[in-house]
């Protein structure tokens, strides 16, 4: 058994030359973006439309277990003796976690492509197709009809980092019990771990049509310690915006009190994390562009994760899948797909502890689902993978919410937004009337009065 210690947790350009093929346009690219043709060699199919929901899942019930693709065998498995052979659709990232970590595998499935949008997403999406615009930096969201993918063709890297920021998740999620957590250091057997309750909530994710400017907030997220028992009762609210960096408030019990948290944006270290996990890294990237240059390097087809419903068995043992270097082989599933290829490099004169990022965001659904961070120096050192569902909440929708981050240089990695060994689901909801959803519930005043004891 291992141990566990739960403390408190907020939640080369040269080397992608060679894996890049030349970005083109398609006669079959609609106003989603994607090229609903099979790839050339037919290893990626044609768009499907999106999956229905299943008639006989519920809430509560195991998700995986009712995916109409339950029971496919892996293709074939990518591993240290065959890497070299499929490196031209794996990132930099992926070929150094399978040449470093010792047993590390990939299992490759059958291809498929069924994430969309509900009707009124769908037609939001089409006038964000001549409508939507960034600020004059060309970082900020200015205009775009929410909820929708504000650029379905991406013209440069700001514009598909913006898909990936503001995808439809509904109007908001909530966890009973989310799991955030560091893996050990070398030679240790102790965990770092927080268990917290949290909702997120999106003001533009309700149908209709909502702009940047009448939302306010990109999207609030509060969560209350439940364990460890020392900490239990304390709480955080979070304001993120389209333009600017977030505001944050904790609450304090042995202070009864909420303080402001300037500066808690960025590369700043997330609480209890021994400087493994930044503010600026949960699913894969938050926050705002402008520390960074953003350049569309092109697309490419990878493997990535998709369909990952092992990812998401709430019922499952943590240790069964959370294994001391890594997650387990058998709870991850890739498939081929085309994605766009973003490289955001530090600029000049501005600190970041990354100089630069890659990120992989899938055509489909315009979700970021591999990413690589390099050093100072520019030596690859954090490989990053989010795991992509159907959420059957959200009619034809896919999102992502738990994720793993790799660090290269000391062996550890993070997991959060995870609900593994909790016994409870994440849930999303598509509309809802409570006051848990609504905006003025992520502020200061209501986190003194749903904290104070």
């Amino acid at each position: 058994m291992r141990a566990k210690t739960r403390v408190m947790a907020m939640c080369s350009t040269a080397v992608l030359t060679g894996l890049l093929g030349a970005m083109a346009g398609s006669a079959l690219a609609d106003t989603t973006g994607m090229d609903k043709a099979a790839s050339a060699d037919g290893k990626i199919p044609a768009y499907a439309g999106p999956q229905a929901s299943p008639v006989d899942w519920s809430y509560g019930k195991v998700r995986g277990d009712f995916w109409k693709h339950k029971g496919e065998k892996p293709l074939y498995s990518i591993d240290a003796s065959n890497v070299d052979k499929y490196a031209d659709r794996l990132t930099p990232g992926q070929i150094q976690l399978v040449k470093q970590k010792k047993g590390y595998r990939m299992d490759v499935y059958q291809t498929h492509r069924e994430c969309g949008a509900p009707d009124f997403v769908q037609a939001n999406m089409e006038k964000n197709a001549t409508q939507a615009k960034l600020d004059a930096a060309g970082e900020s969201l200015e205009t775009a009809a929410l909820p929708g993918m504000p650029f379905p063709a991406p013209k440069n890297g700001a514009e598909a980092m913006w898909d990936h920021l503001a995808r439809y998740r509904g109007v908001g999620m909530e966890w009973q019990k989310a799991i955030t957590g560091a893996s050990p250091r070398p030679g240790s057997s102790e965990w770092i771990l927080a268990e917290s309750k949290q909702t997120v909530f999106f003001p533009w994710g309700k149908k209709g049509v909502t702009t940047p400017q009448q939302a306010g907030i990109l999207y609030g997220i509060y969560f209350a310690y439940q364990t460890p028992a020392a900490l239990a009762g304390q709480g955080l609210v979070q304001r993120d915006f389209f333009d600017k960096s977030s505001d944050t408030f904790y609450y304090f019990t042995g202070q009864r009190r909420v303080r402001r948290m300037p500066s808690y944006s960025y590369d700043a270290p997330q609480i209890g994390f021994e400087n493994q996990y930044t503010v600026d890294e949960p699913w894969l990237f938050n926050g705002t562009l402008d520390r960074f240059s953003w350049k569309l390097v092109g697309k490419k087809e990878i493997y990535v994760p998709y369909n990952d419903f092992g990812m998401f068995n709430f019922k499952a043992k943590f240790d069964d899948i959370y294994k001391a270097d890594g997650v387990t082989p058998d709870a991850r599933r890739y498939e081929l797909h085309r994605v766009y290829v973003v490289e955001a490099t530090v600029k000049p004169g501005v600190r970041h502890v990354a100089s630069k990022k890659v990120f992989y965001i899938d055509e489909d659904s315009g979700i970021a689902l591999a990413g690589e961070d390099y050093d100072a120096q520019g030596k690859l050192w954090k490989v990053k993978e989010a795991y992509l569902i159907p959420v059957y909440e959200l009619h034809g929708a896919c999102d992502i919410e738990p994720f793993v981050q790799y660090d290269l240089s000391n062996g550890r990695y993070v997991i959060d937004q995870s609900t593994i060994g909790t016994n409870t689901d994440i849930r999303w909801y598509d509309d809802v009337n409570d006051p848990r959803f609504k905006d003025d519930f992520y502020t200061s005043e209501s986190l003194r009065s749903v904290s104070e004891r």
